[in-house]
């Protein structure tokens, strides 16, 4: 007892130099020793269990200038002390490889890199930041893209799992597929922060993060208004307004402390490069408040709405155009196409509590609709009016999740804890009906889903020593399936279905992290996942079993820098699945394909070669196949093999500043036996603008070498009207883009 009262704790804050807001997730340390903390959601620190003495803290965060502040600790005494530190231009010798408030997100360091040096053109580009993801666009720019990342074609968000400011952008039972995550309500020049989490050995994710998560932050606060607008190739035009409603002024809404406020809104358009105008519009707004209510109180409320409409060319058979009926721009079902809108609203209130512990809570609400035409065979079943679907969801999604954080002493050591608690409750009414250029003509299945998942984890962070960490967590979730409907059966009869189902899920993680020095540290993580399936074919029985179907992974690795301006992460992986389900839109079912295991290494180096100049690579090895399937018809259809990204890229805060970048693809199975092949691509992009305090004007150009190559890729038979040739499954595809070329102007103000 002697000993611990002669300790003393050191306290403080970390706070934006400019905007007075606290940062969060700052790293904290003492000048010469291991270890350290970081700055919580309110961008508060405490260092405990420290001799008397004189120390050196030091702060750092990326995008930020270090500061270091020196302290005197009594004995038994806790001494405060405060920093505000100013943004600065990138410095890769400042970036730490750990994380020692969130040690699972070990791609951190790049995570932040990426955000500051990628070109961010659009929604679609903010997925790519996370490294080894692809995206394929197959029905139109208003469409959620198919995404792939180690080894997963996870279709449109199956195993990845997306949220937007805590709102979850995966749509469960969704009309066109499980995990439906359509991205394109995110305005890019808004996103702050991405954090990725590969595999499942993160806690706070439950439902689709199996491949792994992603959480976007939008700002907190705008640097300065700004009003762009973009012209390019195709028709392409976009207008963006972006406005500070407080500024610098000392001006408040609801206290003398720390507030901002700001609206954001664009407005794009493009016929696109298909021979079929895409007529593609859409709208997206936002309004986002974030304020310090007290010195332990904050309050975030945030508003946005997203409205898009488009025609589509959709993916088209290779014969086809082999065989000159179509362009490779050309279409078979010029009558493709939807809209879609969705509407959000979201308030989070983060309260400090006493004993150095932090509440977070968030109460959110989603208005969804989503109408799409698609013709997958063309006229393969109805040779006469054609095989066009149509599926709708009219959807409300109400969520709440809760978090409480601390820190104890566990003798000399100290524990992390978190606890978390939420629901969310989606009620949607889904249609699939058979459609003759968009004229509905029957219901193939209709029905009210009512889908509800209540959640439970604890998360505890455990230092064993000064090097060694232990993260050791078990979530627990509970799915309650409604379906209320009726479909048609084989012989053409409606069939009613009235039922519900409930099912749980318990996921327990392990990991654990090795500082071997300030410049390295080894990792090795273990966890249990899942992904649900489709409330419609639980609740029918068709793959009963499989309403949860577990996932475990596995992985080791390192994030180091090998010289201050290098960091690299390499990591070998496993993931094994208990049922790989596939979901047939056209039918409203889900298949089983059966269990799957993959394994892979992914490799990602950022260096900066001088003040200005970056160079960064991403190497993603990926072996996937059906288990109990025999050899050489166990291929994973579309799964990739090998992918990369890289490019170079002249930062300059002020004047010109440019990115090359190429992006690979590997060809790769299309169908189980390999005997279909998805064409792989080597694209060439690049970026060139001038900045100025007041004024921005740029060029993006897509695909510099204007090569065909295949987007989107699936195998399966079709047939054209009046087709007499035998009927074959075979490659379908949906072209990219050619050589596209945008310019855009910025004022700031």
């Amino acid at each position: 007892m002697g000993q611990a009262q002669s300790l003393g704790t050191l306290r403080g804050t970390v706070a934006d130099s400019l905007s007075g807001q606290p940062l969060v997730g700052v790293s904290v340390g003492l000048q010469g020793q291991p270890g350290g903390t970081a700055t919580d959601a309110l961008g508060t620190f405490r260092l405990a269990g420290l001799a008397p003495g004189s120390y050196t803290v030091r702060v750092g965060a990326l995008g930020y200038r270090g500061k270091a502040q020196a302290a005197m600790v009594a004995a038994g005494e806790t001494r405060t002390v405060s920093f505000a530190i100013a943004a600065s231009a990138l410095n890769l010798s400042e970036v730490t490889v750990s994380q020692p408030r969130d040690p699972n997100q070990s791609l951190a360091a790049i995570n932040q890199i990426d955000k500051v040096l990628r070109p961010v053109n659009s929604a679609q580009d903010l997925l790519r930041l996370v490294p080894g993801l692809f995206i394929a666009q197959h029905a139109g720019g208003g469409k959620a893209e198919q995404i792939f990342l180690r080894g997963f074609d996870v279709d449109h968000g199956t195993d990845f799992a997306v949220s937007v400011d805590g709102l979850p952008v995966n749509m469960v039972s969704h009309a066109h597929g499980q995990g439906y995550a359509d991205f394109h309500f995110v305005i890019p020049e808004t996103v702050e922060q991405l954090k990725v989490y590969k595999g499942p050995y993160t806690a706070r994710f439950g439902d689709f993060a199996t491949a792994g998560a992603g959480e976007f932050s939008t700002k907190t606060r705008l640097d300065a208004s700004q009003v762009k607008l973009e012209v390019g190739r195709f028709d392409t035009r976009r207008a963006l307004v972006m406005l500070d409603l407080l500024g610098n002024n000392n001006r408040h809404l609801f206290s003398k402390k720390s507030e901002s406020a700001y609206v954001a809104a664009e407005y794009n358009f493009t016929n696109s490069y298909f021979d079929q105008k895409q007529d593609f519009r859409r709208f997206n707004g936002l309004a986002k408040y974030t304020g310090q209510l007290s010195d332990r109180t904050a309050l975030t409320v945030l508003g946005s709405h997203f409205t898009s409409s488009w025609d589509a060319s959709g993916q088209i058979p290779e014969s086809a155009v082999r065989e000159g009926v179509i362009s490779r721009f050309g279409s078979i079902d010029p009558s493709e196409g939807g809209n879609t809108d969705r509407t959000n609203a979201s308030v989070v209130l983060t309260t400090g509590l006493p004993g150095d512990a932090v509440i977070r809570q968030q109460l959110y609400y989603s208005r969804y609709n989503f109408n799409l035409f698609s013709n997958f065979t063309f006229f393969l079943n109805d040779e006469e009016n054609g095989d066009e679907i149509n599926q709708t969801d009219d959807r409300n999604i109400y969520g709440y999740t809760g978090t409480y954080d601390r820190d104890d002493r566990l003798g000399s050591r100290t524990l992390h804890t978190t606890f978390g608690l939420g629901t969310r409750i989606d009620n949607t009414d889904l249609t699939l009906r058979r459609a003759v250029r968009r004229t509905i003509t029957d219901t193939i299945t209709a029905g009210r889903v009512q889908e509800r998942n209540f959640n439970a984890y604890l998360d505890e962070t455990l230092a064993l020593t000064n090097r060694l960490t232990l993260n050791a967590a078990v979530r627990a979730d509970v799915f309650v399936f409604d379906f209320n409907g009726n479909y048609t059966d084989e012989d053409g009869a409606r069939q009613p279905i009235d039922g519900r189902k409930t099912r749980a899920r318990v996921s327990p993680k392990l990991n654990l992290y090795y500082q071997v020095s300030p410049t390295v540290q080894l990792f090795a993580r273990s966890g249990f996942g899942f992904h649900s399936n489709d409330a419609r074919g639980v609740v029918r029985g068709t793959v009963n079993d499989n309403a949860l179907p577990r996932a475990i992974g596995y992985e080791a690795g390192s994030t180091f820098k090998p010289m201050p301006g290098m960091v690299v992460n390499a990591a070998l992986w496993a993931l094994h699945l208990q049922d790989e389900l596939v979901y047939v839109g056209d039918e409203a079912i889900v298949e089983s394909a059966g269990r799957t295991r993959r394994y892979g290494a992914d490799l990602s180096v950022r260096y900066q070669l001088t003040r200005f100049l970056f160079a960064d690579v991403d190497l993603n090895y990926n072996h996937g196949r059906l288990v109990g399937v025999a050899e050489g018809q166990n291929f994973i259809p579309l799964a990739p093999h090998f992918t990369s990204v890289g490019g170079l890229t002249l930062k300059n805060p002020r004047g010109f500043s440019a990115s090359v970048r190429y992006r690979h693809l590997d060809s790769r199975a299309a169908n189980e036996d390999n005997s279909i092949r998805a064409r792989g691509y080597f694209l060439l992009d690049g970026v060139l603008s001038y900045t100025q305090p007041r004024f921005q004007i740029g060029a993006t150009a897509e695909n510099l070498l204007n090569v065909d190559w295949n987007e989107a890729q699936f195998a399966n038979p079709s047939r054209l009207r009046g087709q007499t040739a035998p009927v074959e499954e075979q490659l379908h595809f949906t072209p990219g883009t050619p050589f596209f070329v945008k310019v855009n102007a910025s004022v700031f103000f």
